[in-house]
């Protein structure tokens, strides 16, 4: 058996072939467009395994090299510090380093998502950039209007932003810069519209087995079509968490610790993994917080030992942990009885509103 170490980059990888007892029977150089003699050269190899990192372009080569790998390992970077912290590092010494773990059988492995989840992720992703530059826009038009005086809760209906742009005491610097922002606001709209309705159609045709997931994560309070698309997205196969610490562990959201003679310290949360999922569950915490007594119970108790940005985090922890352990179970989230009262009161508190607001409306077609 062959042992095959690659340093992938964006336009080149870089190759170390191993026997067993780790020494070096080959190295090669390729441009990464010359998929051809890739293909060629690796047929050539017959019997063997080989390992690549998991970085943001190693599909493609996975892809070209699996049928014809008797075995292949996909490396984690953030666990293969031997390479990181190297004083000597070159593309050469890398994938040697590479070789030389396959052989030993010591690759810490990156979890690689099936094809469907891969295409979940960047839509979740694609939509929550467009949400991003949205909202950047509504900030910039908001700022600007705020020099004017003009800063409203109803700034962003069609009529009121065509009075911003036909203020008539707008300086000429605004005048132009006003139809700019407007532009880009009607245009990434547009856009974050669309994202949502390819993400709808793209979720309707999931297996039942996916609807199930969808169906139990939107039962838990705070969780929406937002926050469950990302959670779904973001941990795809929850089986592959051995505990629920290793799952929100992914999303960045357990504390560091620190110790030395016996003393320990917690620090802040590590904030490694997931990006998306941790402003998920946060935010996903906040609602919860508020529409649940059960939650708010818990935030209250611990907000009166932590700060309260602590407590949220620590709110949003243990509301990941519940989901993940509803995911793995397929058990549905059991509401309590003082939560039941909430949402009835809640209900009768929409049902109110929407009656006085079609009353006003009546009175004004009168």
């Amino acid at each position: 058996m062959k042992y095959v170490g690659i340093d992938l980059h964006k336009k080149s990888i870089v190759i170390c072939v191993m026997n067993k007892d780790r020494k070096v029977l080959e190295r090669k150089r390729f441009l990464c467009v010359d998929v051809t003699n890739i293909h060629g050269w690796f047929a050539k190899l017959v019997k063997f395994q080989f390992v690549v990192e998991a970085t943001a372009t190693y599909e493609w080569l996975v892809q070209l090299l699996e049928p014809l790998a008797a075995d292949w390992v996909l490396a984690h970077p953030g666990k293969m510090r031997v390479i990181a912290e190297s004083t000597k590092k070159s593309d050469k010494l890398d994938a040697q380093t590479l070789a030389e773990f396959l052989a030993l059988g010591m690759i810490p492995q990156a979890y690689r998502p099936n094809a469907r989840q891969r295409e979940h992720r960047k839509l979740v992703r694609h939509r929550a950039k467009c949400q991003q530059r949205l909202s950047r826009l509504k900030c910039q038009l908001r700022q600007l209007a705020a020099t004017y005086n003009a800063d409203h809760r109803q700034l962003f209906q069609a009529d009121h932003l065509e009075e911003l742009r036909q203020r008539p005491d707008l300086t000429e610097v605004d005048r132009f810069l006003v139809p700019e922002y407007l532009r880009d606001y009607e245009q990434a709209l547009a856009r974050l519209m669309s994202a949502r309705a390819e993400l709808k159609r793209f979720a309707g045709e999931g297996s039942a087995a996916e609807q199930a997931q969808r169906a139990l994560l939107r039962s838990v309070p705070g969780v929406g079509e937002v926050v469950s698309e990302v959670v779904l997205a973001e941990l795809g196969e929850v089986n592959r968490f051995p505990s629920l610490k290793d799952a929100t562990a992914y999303a960045g959201l357990v504390p560091r610790k620190r110790e030395s003679d016996g003393k320990g310290k917690d620090l802040g949360i590590t904030k490694k993994g997931s990006a998306l999922l941790r402003w998920a569950m946060v935010e996903a915490a906040w609602v919860a917080v508020a529409q649940s007594s059960r939650w708010r119970g818990v935030y209250e108790a611990l907000k009166r030992r932590r700060q309260p940005k602590r407590a949220i985090i620590a709110v949003a922890r243990r509301l990941l942990a519940v989901l993940v352990s509803m995911l793995k179970s397929g058990t549905p989230y059991r509401w309590s009885l003082a939560e039941l009262k909430d949402r009835e009161t809640q209900a009768a508190r929409r049902q109110k509103r929407q009656r006085a607001k079609q009353a006003c409306q009546q009175t004004i077609a009168v």
